[in-house]
């Protein structure tokens, strides 16, 4: 299969980001040599642009960049090719229902995100403030227009019972998913990595039988579903491993999962790159 490849797909946090939330250097020296093979290289997150363009740019060469899971699309040379919002009046709606003060609401923005009170935890994601947090009263907010809405805590549990309330009575409205188990996210209906990821393979003239996708969450689940081959790292919960047990789980993020993968699968077999760190 390897040798009809022509596109590698990955997720950012739980995936190919490490435990400090940074790209480690073998991980950048494997997908620096994939695309000088010529890969084309896609990275999928539910970051903000904003945020994930300095992490990306860490690589030395220019991909695509999917963000806030599909809401905007940058070309390698980080022209805007696609952005879809959530309108202020289906945000405002869900805003509207009670929830534990103890969950942490944001909105993402286009320039800042809105956030209903300091989490140093969500914070700490970002090595550098780039995309800066702004500490608003919802019940006051004049323009709920956002790109992505998402709530925090600590208890999966209360997530669920809070995604419950509003999918049964918003479905028609959005698409939601868990990027991870304390973060659960709601995106317009039309957005999903896998639908921005089919743009992408359309302009380059490709499709989901030429990539592999790499990935961890919930927010992963359709691009890991679409490609020809989609890897599931080892720290993904334990409820997505069981849902996906189809698919091949690799070596978590703290291991180097992805890099470790395609040096083994793509790389070693060429002589191309000599790496001890396997």
């Amino acid at each position: 299969m390897n040798k009809h490849i022509k596109v590698i797909i990955s997720d950012l946090d739980g995936t190919l980001l490490n435990e400090h939330h940074t790209i480690g250097a073998y991980t950048k020296t494997v997908l620096q040599e994939m695309h000088e093979q010529g890969y084309l290289i896609i990275i999928a997150t539910g970051r903000h642009h904003l945020d994930a363009i300095p992490i990306v740019d860490t690589l030395g060469f220019p991909t695509y960049l999917v963000t806030s899971n599909g809401a905007r699309i940058h070309s390698p040379d980080r022209e805007l090719l696609y952005a879809t919002n959530i309108e202020s009046e289906a945000v405002k709606s869900i805003l509207s229902l009670e929830r534990s003060p103890e969950i942490t609401t944001v909105l993402f923005k286009e320039t800042v995100w809105q956030t209903s009170k300091d989490n140093p935890k969500v914070n700490s994601f970002q090595t550098k403030m780039n995309y800066i947090p702004e500490i608003v009263d919802f019940d006051t907010l004049q323009d709920y227009t956002a790109i992505k809405v998402f709530f925090t805590h600590e208890k999966h549990s209360t997530l669920i019972a809070l995604r419950d309330r509003i999918v049964a009575t918003h479905s028609d409205l959005f698409n939601h998913a868990f990027s991870l188990p304390h973060c659960l996210e709601f995106m317009d209906k039309s957005v999903d990595k896998s639908v921005a990821i089919s743009k992408i393979l359309e302009i380059e003239n490709l499709n989901f039988n030429q990539a592999i996708s790499f990935g961890d969450g919930y927010n992963d689940e359709e691009m890991l579903k679409s490609t020809a081959k989609g890897l599931l790292m080892n720290n993904a919960p334990d409820s997505l491993k069981m849902k996906l047990s189809h698919l091949e789980t690799i070596q978590s993020n703290s291991e180097d999962g992805v890099a470790k993968y395609l040096y083994s699968n793509f790389l070693k077999t060429k002589n191309k790159l000599k790496l001890t760190n396997i």
